[in-house]
């Protein structure tokens, strides 16, 4: 049965510290062979949020507040170890569910690798904007609104 688990920057141990960014790591930067900066200095205002499936974590989003990433509240690192699970759209549906109970948010901003975009379109988030260049893959931003 899958747990998740979310805590703020204060309060994860070092040892889920180090698992969150192994596995930011192990997918955005060496998976998709993408260089860029991942410890960007929001981390420390973000809630962090796994999912643990037989004792690991399977998949990672974190949660920020508005005007920290974006105006609006923002998801985003979303990451799925195993593909084809469901483990994407079970930590996703959790993340937005966060954004509103403790965020209050309404509105939720993310911005999406360009090839996943039709993932989001699935939790009712759209586009908004044209395509554009961000850490080193294509991506567009997305909005979903309360209805």
């Amino acid at each position: 049965m899958a747990l998740f688990v979310y805590k703020t920057y204060q309060e994860l141990s070092k040892d889920e510290l180090y698992h969150i960014l192994k596995i930011r790591a192990s997918v955005f930067i060496v998976e998709q062979n993408c260089v860029y900066q991942d410890i960007d200095d929001m981390d420390q205002d973000a809630l962090h949020l796994w999912m643990i499936e037989e004792g690991k974590i399977v998949s990672y989003a974190r949660v920020l507040k508005a005007n920290t990433y974006l105006d609006e509240v923002a998801i985003g690192r979303v990451i799925s170890l195993e593909r084809n699970k469901g483990y994407g759209k079970a930590i996703f549906a959790q993340a937005l569910e966060i954004a509103q109970n403790k965020f209050q948010a309404e509105i939720v901003k993310i911005r999406a690798q360009q090839q996943v975009e039709h993932f989001y379109n699935q939790f009712n988030f759209q586009r908004c904007g044209q395509p554009f260049m961000y850490e080193g893959l294509m991506h567009v931003d997305m909005i979903w609104k309360k209805q």
